[in-house]
């Protein structure tokens, strides 16, 4: 090495510097996960403060695109380094905090779709630079997010987005686990089975704008399908065997793979799952048991590279993840037995697991804080 190492007074400073343009952007998505969290638990009966009426139908575009959407925005962005790119997370975002805070929804539902729209030029662009599976089905995703959102903001009800919503981040999931899937050895029908599985998925969510029965049954294989090829092909069959941090995060995964394949079998085996409290079983088993649990896992990674932030591992980081799996296994019982209470304390538990998700990861990053200080 011919260059010498920075100083430690530089490090520390480029880093906050950057902290200091980013985590507005993830501040905004915060607003719409917590008016988001307070409407599904309104929609469940709980008695909870709201910034306004409408707030409680305005949990799924939210959650999905006003949270996650943002985040995922941001992480591209950091990943890719290019100025234009963090427009995406900053549409989304403030898209998420004017439907929060009672705006007009066109105004809302034009910036959510600005920021997919952003994001899915980024993935195109990534796309083009390295041609492969895994760039071909986040690509994918992002058009998917980019369907729903346009589609929400013609004025079609929001049930009609949904399949396309679920898509962007069970797509975007798999495509990430497909990256590093490169690193077992080659399989010769992996491939195909994957490209199988998301063509199930693409064309479920499709057939369900006209038979929405018929398409969440088609969606629901899929997912059955996409749950079995990531138990069989993912790289945490062998990391879960290492303890620490690498076991915690395939255990998340395995976990939320293991909703992903109970969701796809309500959907696929129900006879009318796009109707009643099952599909409300169905979505939750894949926005809260699955994708939550891959977020879970991903923050002890995802946080120090897009944020400069050191996220310690310890044993504390496994009390979010019990709490999200009791919570849906509770809302799940509810559905099964016909029981509306056990459905709302899921829901209170799920609330609970992300409000401890977002304390523990804070005490978590404040320790580390102080570690690297002394």
């Amino acid at each position: 090495m011919t260059a010498a190492p920075a100083s430690p007074a530089v490090v520390p400073t480029a880093g906050a510097s950057l902290r200091a343009r980013r985590l507005p952007l993830l501040a905004l998505g915060a607003v719409s996960l917590v008016v988001g969290v307070l409407a599904g638990l309104a929609r469940l009966g709980w008695t909870v403060p709201l910034p306004h009426d409408g707030a409680a139908m305005l949990h799924g575009p939210l959650m999905v695109s006003g949270f996650f959407g943002t985040v995922v925005g941001l992480e591209r962005a950091a990943a890719l380094g290019r100025p234009w790119v963090f427009a995406g997370p900053l549409a989304s975002g403030a898209g998420g905090l004017l439907l929060a805070l009672g705006g007009p929804q066109p105004a809302g539902a034009a910036l959510l779709t600005l920021g997919a729209a952003v994001l899915l030029l980024a993935a195109l662009r990534v796309w083009r630079q390295q041609p492969a599976g895994f760039t071909a089905t986040m690509a994918g995703a992002a058009a998917c997010w980019l369907v729903a959102n346009a589609t929400w903001l013609l004025g079609v009800p929001v049930w009609t987005a949904v399949g396309w919503w679920m898509l962007f981040l069970v797509l975007t999931i798999a495509g990430e686990r497909l990256e590093l899937s490169r690193f077992r050895p080659p399989t010769r029908w992996a491939g195909p089975a994957f490209a199988a599985v998301v063509t199930a998925l693409v064309a479920g969510a499709a057939l369900g704008l006209a038979a929405p029965d018929a398409g969440l049954r088609l969606s629901g294989a899929g997912l059955v399908g996409l749950a079995l090829w990531l138990v069989r092909f993912d790289v945490v069959r062998r990391t879960v065997r290492v303890p620490g941090l690498p076991r915690f995060v395939a255990l998340c995964l395995l976990s939320g793979y293991g909703w992903l394949l109970a969701g796809g079998l309500l959907a696929a085996a129900a006879p009318a799952p796009a109707s009643g409290v099952l599909y409300d079983a169905v979505l939750h088993a894949v926005f809260l048991g699955f994708v939550f649990a891959m977020v879970f896992g991903h923050a002890p990674i995802i946080l120090p590279a897009v944020l400069r932030l050191t996220l310690p591992y310890g044993r504390h980081l496994y009390l979010p993840l019990a709490a999200l799996h009791l919570g849906v296994a509770l809302r799940a019982a509810g559905v099964l037995a016909d029981d509306l209470a056990l459905r709302q304390w899921g829901g209170a538990a799920n609330a609970a697991a992300i409000a401890l998700f977002l304390g523990v990861t804070l005490w978590s990053v404040l320790r580390g804080r102080r570690t690297a200080m002394r």
